[in-house]
């Protein structure tokens, strides 16, 4: 049984990123997320720094979630793990994150056995992705695939509503997919990675490279003359604000995403992809032009029937498909 007869139960879920950690509890028929914390990675601090971390934090969210429904631990049925990748769920393994630094980690163990529950690991952007398909935007359709931009770019792909991991669990790295064949140098040793265009520091790089060739905008007034202090979600609240130059930042990312959308269009014939991260926040300033370059470049057949929408669980989808993941792997059902 998913339920014991009478009890409320919960999935803890840990979206772990390059920037920051965040946990909560999902119920396991769904629903919202309970005892939501964030908290940066501070990964230059170490492994074990991190995962202490998150132990922290999931303990503090399941004290906070049973003492509030009067319920015992037993409530909790386990934790659902998202980290970066490439990974090796088998073994519950994190073989290499450029943004973290880790090679061969074994996380799964190490969060299950301090925590003294059963717990599964899958992509960060697998599980993303997985949450707006249960969820989120996709609660209605079977076959999605999501981009997640943050620090890096992810990705996943839903089919049938199943996660597709590929033959050796790295289906989905969407960041990866080459846009420039002489392009920038990617942290995976790669030239021309899309996350070398459209992910935040990829957009926050390209907006001050052009103030110091001497383009007038209002990003060096919003950050005091520090050109290191830019980020994208400055570079969109600048657009929002009319800046000529953020906005063709956004422009230009617009059109690097919906190269690779309309790669991944016309490769799976999707019903829907779903973008996640701070790039939504540009509204129609990037979903009016990434959906003008689909239409451009994909196959009319495959981009007509296919939705092209900014996520909607903001900040929970990882913990969400986390928990998502754990479900699908231990009870079998959604």
């Amino acid at each position: 049984m998913i339920e014991r007869a009478g009890e409320k139960r919960w999935i803890v879920g840990v979206d772990l990123g390059g920037t920051n950690v965040v946990v909560g509890l999902v119920p396991v028929e769904g629903g919202e997320v309970l005892g939501l914390r964030t908290r940066p990675t501070d990964s230059a601090r170490g492994a074990k720094f991190v995962v202490d971390r998150m132990v922290a934090m999931v303990e503090e969210a399941i004290a906070e979630v049973t003492a509030e429904h009067g319920a015992t631990r037993a409530a909790v049925a386990g934790v659902g793990i998202g980290s970066p990748g490439p990974l090796d769920r088998r073994t519950g393994t994190v073989i290499n994150t450029p943004n973290l630094g880790w090679r061969n980690f074994p996380l799964r163990d190490l969060i299950a056995n301090a925590v003294h529950l059963p717990a599964t690991l899958d992509n960060d952007a697998n599980c993303a992705t997985y949450g707006e398909w249960w969820l989120g935007a996709g609660r209605n359709v079977e076959t999605l695939v999501g981009f997640t931009l943050g620090t890096g770019i992810g990705g996943g792909i839903v089919l049938n509503g199943e996660i597709f991991h590929g033959c050796s669990d790295v289906a989905g790295e969407m960041g990866h997919m080459t846009i420039e064949a002489n392009g920038r140098r990617c942290k995976c040793g790669n030239y021309g990675c899309l996350e070398q265009y459209a992910s935040g520091p990829a957009i926050a790089t390209r907006a001050v490279e052009g103030i110091e060739t001497g383009v007038e905008t209002l990003l060096t007034e919003m950050v005091g003359g520090k050109l290191e202090d830019i980020t994208a979600a400055i570079v969109y609240e600048a657009a929002l604000q009319d800046d000529a130059f953020a906005q063709e930042i956004v422009h230009e990312t617009a059109k690097f995403l919906g190269a690779g959308v309309a790669n991944i269009i016309n490769i799976l014939n999707p019903e829907m992809v779903v973008i996640a991260g701070g790039v939504t926040k540009a509204g129609d300033r990037l979903f009016v032009p990434l959906r003008a370059e689909v239409r451009r470049r994909a196959f009319r057949s495959a981009q007509e029937c296919c939705q092209i929408v900014p996520a909607e669980l903001h900040g929970t989808a990882g913990v969400v498909g986390a928990a998502a993941v754990f479900k699908k792997e231990q009870f079998g059902a959604m």
